[in-house]
């Protein structure tokens, strides 16, 4: 039996996780939430990881405010690159692999055409610059282990995302106001969710490493607010307005294709 460590479980990819593992054969999950595990706290992950001998742990907890993450980054650090080392130490001496999600926003977007795994990473933003050092962190300390970068994660079920405040507001008659200055490449929970089942833990021949896991189809925010209200036909329903002078607090890569 394989058994598993899901940490941040609440989040929209930590319930996708949950659904899909029901009914999977000789895999064991074990489920937590960031209250129910902190990965800021070490003596929860060594009272965790000493009740159980786990052979995979996916880390999908992580503070993902991009806005809110340059007013408190020493929350953001603390985190995403403090809790990943706590977790990495904790992974290595109890022999157990980290499956960790990263993040499209390590790159600073002056690239034409998509990042690869072997492109220079240079973050613009505190969340990103945050979520770099967690990669470094696992690099340093453990070798087992499964770095995956995604790129605008959502779930058409989970969480509050992109995808579900689009349809709330349509739903609403919200007149939408959505930029085209950023492209990316917008990434259902379930192709991340499916990759780390199917093709790291149940397939168990992946090599250790970083990985880019997207669902592949480039886009600006403009594009994807569109293929969502076409998809759900709500076209008739709301107005798109392509806003070209919308503005962040947070510095954002202005391409982050990951292929």
């Amino acid at each position: 039996m394989i058994k598993i460590l899901v940490t941040g479980s609440n989040g929209q990819l930590g319930k996708t996780l949950k659904e899909l593992a029901l009914g999977l054969e000789n895999l064991s999950f074990y489920f937590k939430t960031s209250k129910e595990l902190d990965i800021t706290r070490v003596d929860q992950l060594l009272d965790t990881f000493e009740k159980e001998q786990y052979d995979f742990c996916i880390n999908c907890a992580a503070y993902t405010n991009v806005e809110e993450a340059e007013k408190f980054p020493d929350l953001a650090n603390q985190v995403n690159a403090e809790g990943v080392k706590n977790l990495a130490e904790v992974c290595k001496k109890q022999q157990t692999s980290l499956i960790h999600i990263s993040t499209d926003y390590v790159f600073d977007g002056k690239k034409e055409g998509g990042y690869t795994v072997e492109d220079k990473t240079n973050p613009i933003n505190v969340y990103g610059k945050s979520k770099l050092a967690g990669e470094k962190f696992i690099q340093q300390i453990q070798p087992n282990h499964y770095i995956i970068r995604t790129s605008w994660l959502y779930s058409k079920k989970y969480g509050h995302n992109f995808y579900l405040t689009i349809l709330r507001k349509a739903s609403e008659g919200t007149e939408l106001r959505i930029t085209d200055q950023q492209i990316g490449c917008p990434t259902d929970t379930i192709t991340l969710a499916r990759f780390i089942l199917d093709e790291i833990v149940i397939a168990g021949d992946k090599p250790f490493g970083l990985y880019h896991v997207t669902d592949g189809r480039p886009m600006t925010w403009f594009d994807f607010a569109k293929k969502i209200l076409e998809d759900n036909r709500l076209t008739e329903k709301a107005e798109l307005v392509l806003d070209r002078n919308y503005r962040t607090f947070a510095a954002r890569p202005k391409n982050s294709v990951l292929i």
